[in-house]
């Protein structure tokens, strides 16, 4: 497959005053025809993935990842960047034109270091998995009784997807081809149980998917057999992992020179804050030790872990039962929305979130999977699935989890992962009309919102001040510094598995079994756990900014909505908006 690499030498390097004066010039037309035919060729390439975003005119075609057809989409894509870059003048688009021309730079930039870099029809089974899921699902949830006869060109085709990829995976990293294992199934169970149901038992339908259940149950057998053995491929993404990074989160903030420092200095000082909260509540739990003694006989953070995991250990036995988890996520969701409500701190969708428990063929090292709807959808609705306690976890397993997510970590777990979590700037993003908006928010700041709300619900006064419950949302926020650093240390250095759970569990607070998912979801999901933290840092720094240019009159709603206006628009640009 070709792989030369392809420069993208014109960037937002050109300023944004003259694009508003030609709001209906013929640059913004040309742009818009460019945008329609890029779309269509794209989710050509990408069936499933239009059928996800309610593009329905591939509803019926499947994924072709042969060498061929990766060479031509490449091809095409590069006819796209040269068409960006040279027939379209920058200068003359209005301004939410010039901010969309910039994202589909970042765009096709992503998509040519997959194609030539990561490679991932080569090196993840999992990329095959979500393709043998959403292929089906998609059409079935989607469009109802109308995509059946779509469901079945593709459920027909789904046995050379899976000879595809057969032919095409080469040498996957262990946790990829294991993590696709796992999934087998509940993907089968998916075909057996889930298809029937949603199709209403279509008999056509249902003939391919028998067939597809055959191939399905072959290519298990040939991932226990066959891939497992050889998958002995590097899951670290090294320079790959930077660039992924730079183009999702489009910051201000470079992340090796500014971040990785700040994370360092945040390590220490949110450390250093649950040990105050932890003090006087150490004297009490364990009155014949002396926290100024240990802290002279073996050293200040010795102290320090000490007060703090003595602490934790008393209240993590104060938690719900098994059966619970989904129950106590929606009763702090709705305890958020009454508070947020009340109190008028910010401005939520009148649109209601659903929680559902995440089918075991969705699970792919996460915990919570948001949906809504679509880039080319009208309206829809938006729902989280969860993950419940998997039913072969050991006792021990199940405790150290349910210990680790007990009653004062519950809400502000919930307030970061849930509720207004991703949900709330995904809805307002979603009102943008724009195509790239919807198709390619800033995940950085989707994910980084989230964690900045937590501070000012503490200085709101949600459950009432409690510090059992600051201390844990502390240590919530200790976990997201620590998820950036790991993820960084894991994909660009050289951090074993021993040494992340070691760090995670002692610097973190983390219990074993949280730790491990921690892990294990890095390397699944390279550069995913560092989109929040780093998005909490560039939403700092706006602040930072917007109060001094809004002085005495700063109010914390003006400037979450200000942001939210705007869309999930790269960082860069939202920092130039927010100074105008």
């Amino acid at each position: 497959m070709k792989k030369t690499a392809i420069a993208l030498a014109v960037l937002a390097i050109l300023a944004y005053g003259t694009g508003a004066l030609l709001a209906q010039s013929p640059e913004d037309a040309k742009f818009k025809k460019f945008q329609d035919t890029f779309w269509d060729a794209y989710f050509k390439f990408y069936p499933t993935a239009g059928t996800l975003q309610g593009y329905t005119k591939y509803n019926d075609k499947l994924e072709d990842p042969s060498e061929g057809s990766l060479d031509k989409f490449n091809e095409t894509l590069n006819g796209f960047n040269q068409d960006l870059v040279s027939k379209i003048d920058k200068t003359k688009l209005s301004a939410d034109n010039q901010v969309e021309h910039e994202m589909f730079l970042d765009f096709l930039d992503l998509e040519f270091l997959k194609l030539q870099n990561i490679v991932p029809w080569e090196y993840n089974p999992l990329l095959y998995n979500e393709l043998f899921v959403q292929s089906l699902r998609s059409l079935l949830v989607k469009n109802s009784g109308s995509g059946v006869a779509a469901a079945t060109a593709r459920a027909k085709a789904i046995p050379g997807l899976v000879k595809r990829a057969k032919d095409s995976l080469k040498t996957p990293p262990q946790d990829c081809t294991q993590a696709a294992i796992d999934q087998m199934p509940g993907i089968i169970d998916f075909y057996r149980i889930e298809v029937p149901k949603l199709s209403g038992g279509a008999a056509a339908l249902q003939a391919e998917v028998v067939k597809a259940v055959t191939a399905l149950e072959d290519y298990q057998r040939y991932l226990k057999a066959d891939l497992l053995p050889k998958s002995t491929g590097n899951f670290r993404m090294s320079d790959a992992h930077l660039q992924i990074l730079r183009r999702t989160t489009q910051g201000n903030l470079p992340i090796i020179e500014e971040i990785v420092p700040r994370s360092q200095s945040d390590v220490k000082n949110i450390r250093n804050a649950m040990g105050e909260i932890c003090i006087p509540y150490f004297k009490i739990m364990y009155p014949a030790v002396n926290p100024d003694q240990l802290a002279a006989q073996k050293g200040v953070d010795f102290a320090v872990t000490s007060v703090i995991q003595g602490v934790l250990d008393k209240l993590k036995v104060e938690h719900i039962g098994k059966d619970e988890y989904i129950g106590r996520i929606g009763q702090a969701m709705d305890n958020l929305k009454d508070f947020i409500q009340r109190t008028n701190l910010m401005e939520i969708p009148p649109e209601n979130l659903q929680i559902e428990p995440m089918p075991a063929y969705m699970a792919r090292g996460l915990w919570f999977q948001l949906t809504g709807p679509g880039a080319y959808e009208p309206a829809g609705p938006y729902t989280l699935y969860a993950r419940t306690i998997p039913a072969d976890w050991a006792a021990d397993q199940t405790t150290s989890f349910l210990e680790e997510h007990n009653n004062y970590y519950m809400d502000y777990m919930t307030v970061q992962k849930v509720f207004p979590g991703s949900f709330v700037p995904a809805y307002f993003t979603r009102k943008d009309p724009s195509v790239i908006k919807r198709m390619a928010p800033n995940q950085a700041l989707l994910k980084g919102w989230p964690v900045y709300i937590q501070n000012t619900l503490v200085l709101g006064g949600y459950r009432n001040y409690d510090l059992r419950t600051r201390l844990h949302q502390l240590k919530l926020l200790l976990k997201t510094v620590i998820d950036f650093q790991m993820d960084m240390n894991i994909h660009q250095g050289t951090y074993t598995k021993d040494k992340v759970v070691d760090y995670m569990t002692r610097s973190g607070f983390m219990t074993q079994t949280e730790a491990e998912g921690h892990w294990r979801h890095i390397v699944l999901n390279p550069g995913e756990s560092s989109l929040a933290y780093i998005g909490y840092q560039e939403i700092l720094d706006l602040e930072e900014d917007y109060r001094k240019l809004k002085g005495e009159a700063f109010n914390t709603k003006d400037f979450l909505q200000r942001i939210l206006s705007y869309g999930a628009i790269p960082l860069r640009t939202l920092k130039l908006k927010m100074a105008q």
